[in-house]
């Protein structure tokens, strides 16, 4: 059976699981992280799950990182390569057309979610979550504030002219965005982001397993024509605590 080492908490690790269950492909779950745990993120104290940081798991993956794949034998590491492949192994029609013009524009959101939306993103959730207070700055605050709201500019714009990222039908391109935009979106409104007309979000987090089923159902649709991306059938998942 295919596995997969990460924590659900995890963004990178949700494009995975979205993925995942877009195809319909069974797996094992294998909770792993150097820095967030049951109780949350090792900056407040707690206790993260492991595992990244022992021989078994550094041969797979010398990053110590998640998510790490290994599908049979073969071992992928960074999120983005491993959704490619699994679309390009499972369901190159289903995800995009098998058409390389269409994989092509799909792999550049995502490489626009991991180069432009991640990094403003990730201060603000540090400045708005995981820091203690005492630690957290207004200044760093207000510049991802502003680059995380340029970036959703570009989405909207880019939603304004086709239903889906990648034109009129959904690809592994929505996937990277569908799992920024959301989260994006609930942390721009804590840091008083301006609203974006075509993004709205529902970003109820379902706990243990069934989170792996439903996450792409945490709905991120546009207002105009209320398209929304399309909810994961779930397959079988078996969660492996370590």
């Amino acid at each position: 059976m295919l596995k997969l080492w990460g924590r659900l908490t995890s963004n990178r690790t949700q494009k995975v699981l979205w993925t995942l269950a877009e195809i319909g492909i069974d797996f094992e779950f294998i909770l792993a992280s150097g820095v967030m745990g049951p109780g949350g993120h090792v900056a407040k104290g707690n206790v993260p799950f492991g595992v990244v940081d022992t021989p078994e798991y550094r041969a797979r993956n010398p990053n110590g990182r998640i998510p790490t794949l290994d599908d049979d034998g073969y071992v992928l590491w960074e999120s983005n390569a491993i959704c490619r492949y699994l679309v390009m192994q499972y369901a190159p029609e289903a995800m995009y057309g098998n058409d390389v013009r269409t994989f092509a524009s799909a792999t550049r959101w995502q490489d626009f979610e991991n180069n432009e939306l991640l990094p403003p993103q990730h201060e603000l959730v540090m400045e708005l979550v995981r820091l203690p207070v005492a630690q957290r700055n207004a200044d760093n605050l207000a510049t991802a504030r502003a680059a995380f709201n340029r970036r959703l500019e570009i989405v909207e714009a880019q939603l304004s002219r086709t239903r889906y990222m990648v034109g009129e039908r959904f690809t592994f391109g929505d996937i990277p965005i569908g799992i920024r935009a959301p989260l994006g979106a609930a942390r721009a409104a804590a840091a008083r982001i301006p609203e974006h007309r075509t993004l709205v979000c529902g970003t109820g987090r379902a706990s243990g397993v069934p989170a792996v089923h439903r996450r792409s159902g945490e709905s991120c649709r546009r207002l105009s024509g209320g398209h929304r991306w399309p909810r994961c059938a779930p397959q079988r998942t078996r969660l492996t605590p370590q």
